[in-house]
C-alpha cells in the first residue's frame, strides 16, 4: 500500500520540524511549507493526501490558503486539518463550517495529531464495493470525487461530498445529526449540530432543483429520498 503524503504548513521551524519528524516516523511521506504561497505551490504540484495547515501564517493566513485551495478542482478534495493557537469556540466553529476535515488547537499532543490525521484519511477511503453511487438524478463517483446531477457536474467541498455520500449510502433511512457528525467528521462535537445544518444547507444549494432529494426529518436529522434497501 502506498504511503500517504502529508503537507505540513507551519511557519515556526521547531514545530514544523517536530511534526515532520513524527509523521515520517509513523510511515508518512512528508512535504513542508513555511508560508501560504509555498503551501499553494506544493498542494498544486504534489497533490498530497492531506494538509496540516497552520492558520497563523505570515503574509497570507491559513484561512486564505484554504479558500484558494477550495476554489480549484485539483485541490478542493484534499482534506485539510487546521492547526492554530486560537482556542476560542467561534474559531473552531468557523473552521468546521467552511469545510475543514478537523481542527486542532495548540498546544497539542503529537499522538492526538497522528490519530486525527489517520481518522481524516480513513474517512477518505472507499466505503462501498462500487465506486459509483446513484440516487435518483444524483450520480456520485466515490473514487474520482465527482458528482453529477442530471448529467451536469457539481463542485462540492470534500466535507459536502462525504456528507452526500453518507446520506446516499443510507438512502431512505434517517441519519441523525450525531451519526452524520461521527461519519463525516470522525467523532462527536457536543453542541456542534448546527455544523451539520450549515453543510446540508450549502449542499442543497449546490444540488439546485434536486435539493429536495435531501429531506429534513424534524427533531431528528436528514434522509436521502429513495427506496429503503
Amino acid at each position: 500500500m502506498a504511503k500517504a503524503t502529508i503537507l505540513v504548513v507551519e511557519d515556526e521551524n521547531d514545530i514544523r520540524d517536530l511534526l515532520a519528524f513524527t509523521l515520517s516516523r509513523e510511515g508518512f511521506v512528508v512535504l513542508q511549507a513555511d508560508s501560504g504561497p509555498t503551501a499553494l505551490e506544493q498542494a498544486r504540484s504534489k497533490q498530497p493526501d492531506l494538509i496540516l495547515l497552520d492558520l497563523m501564517l505570515p503574509g497570507m493566513d491559513g484561512l486564505s490558503v484554504y479558500k484558494l485551495l477550495q476554489r480549484e478542482s485539483s485541490t478542493s478534495c484534499i482534506p485539510v486539518i487546521m492547526l492554530t493557537a486560537k482556542g476560542e469556540e467561534i474559531d473552531r466553529i468557523v473552521g468546521l463550517e467552511i469545510g475543514a476535515a478537523d481542527y486542532i488547537v495548540k498546544p497539542f499532543s503529537l499522538r492526538e495529531v497522528i490519530l486525527r490525521i489517520r481518522a481524516a484519511l480513513g474517512r477518505g477511503e472507499k466505503k462501498t464495493q462500487s465506486s459509483i453511487l446513484q440516487c435518483g438524478p444524483i450520480n456520485l463517483d466515490v473514487v474520482g470525487y465527482n458528482v453529477r446531477v442530471s448529467g451536469t457536474p457539481v463542485e462540492l467541498t470534500i466535507t459536502e461530498f462525504r456528507l452526500l455520500q453518507d446520506l446516499i449510502e443510507h438512502v431512505g433511512k434517517v441519519r441523525t445529526r450525531e451519526q452524520l457528525l461521527s461519519a463525516v467528521w470522525g467523532y462527536s462535537f457536543d453542541g456542534y449540530s448546527r455544523t451539520v445544518d450549515t453543510h446540508v444547507r450549502r449542499l442543497r444549494a449546490k444540488l439546485g432543483q434536486e435539493a429536495e432529494m435531501i429531506e429534513t426529518v424534524r427533531g431528528v436529522g436528514y434522509r436521502a429520498k429513495g427506496d429503503t434497501p
